[in-house]
């Protein structure tokens, strides 16, 4: 795990402001931050999962100066084990230990805590509830540099590698008649985890589906859609089209499509501005486009 993590660091990852840790490390030595020669604090890995830990405890009810008083052991036996206060406490838990698996490079972590949450709620709930809302945060996490590119390369890759087994064991639809989803990312996009659920669903609900990954070029979509009698494209963007090229990609296709059955369902916040047109439908979020689809 990395060493090294300022005061803001902790904020970002944690969720906990700077103003809080620096109150529960003075009131109750909950974290014990190694000091340069001009007083700044640096934290290390383990303060971080034990920060983590701490924050999921208190947002469960349970109050700071009892869990500034617990060992390791029975702080992490209350993490896995203490009831939950809400409906969500489960998957902030399982989110929870997602992101110690991320920062600490642990596969093991990572399949457990995935093992532990399919067979307890399915693997549909678990990449709803669990896995997507995690991503959001770890884009945030990216953007605000509290992680490093290679902690979200190593938890992306580890998500693309089980989304892509479970369709891989799930059997193709046959039903020649039926529509075809193309699921696919405009050029410059690469994220392909949403849409790789999405490829996942269509097989696990008996819809025909079509994968193509990242970075296509809008105009090979034509020639893709000549291969199908029905048809319909799915894409979900983080990074392109940019907020500010959205409504224009809206109306590319609106052009390029307008009087063909053809229809298209874009999905990310990118879309925020831009407006539904004819044979287009927009949504916000991952959740929102698998509701309209399933």
């Amino acid at each position: 795990m990395k060493q090294e993590f300022s005061i803001k660091d902790l904020e970002n990852l944690t969720g906990v402001k700077a103003h809080t840790i620096r109150v529960w490390e003075q009131r109750y030595d909950l974290l014990r931050p190694e000091r340069s020669e001009t007083n700044i604090r640096t934290y290390s890995g383990d303060d971080l999962k034990r920060l983590l830990n701490v924050s999921l405890l208190v947002d469960r009810g349970l109050k700071i100066s009892k869990v500034a008083t617990m060992s390791e052991t029975e702080m992490m036996s209350a993490v896995q084990e203490g009831p939950a206060v809400s409906d969500q406490g489960e998957e902030l838990v399982a989110q929870q230990r997602l992101k110690v698996a991320m920062m600490s490079y642990d596969e093991q972590l990572f399949r457990d805590t995935m093992d532990e949450c399919i067979e307890r709620m399915g693997f549909e709930s678990t990449v709803l509830r669990v896995c997507l809302p995690f991503l959001a945060e770890v884009g945030v996490l990216w953007l605000t540099n509290a992680i490093c590119p290679a902690n979200e390369h190593f938890m992306s890759n580890l998500l693309r590698q089980m989304l892509y087994a479970q369709v891989h064991h799930t059997d193709i639809p046959s039903d020649e008649g039926q529509e075809v989803v193309v699921l696919y990312l405009p050029e410059r996009e690469i994220h392909d985890i949403s849409l790789l659920f999405v490829h996942q669903l269509c097989r696990a609900h008996g819809r025909r589906s079509v994968f193509l990954g990242q970075s296509v070029p809008f105009d090979d979509l034509r020639s893709v859609a000549g291969q199908f009698d029905k048809v319909c494209f799915v894409t979900y963007c983080t990074t392109y089209p940019s907020e500010g090229q959205a409504q224009e990609y809206v109306d590319r296709i609106v052009r390029t499509f307008e009087g063909t059955s053809i229809s298209f369902h874009l999905a990310g916040s990118v879309f925020r501005d831009a407006k539904p047109a004819p044979g287009v439908t927009v949504d916000l979020t991952g959740g929102a486009l698998v509701q309209r689809l399933f």
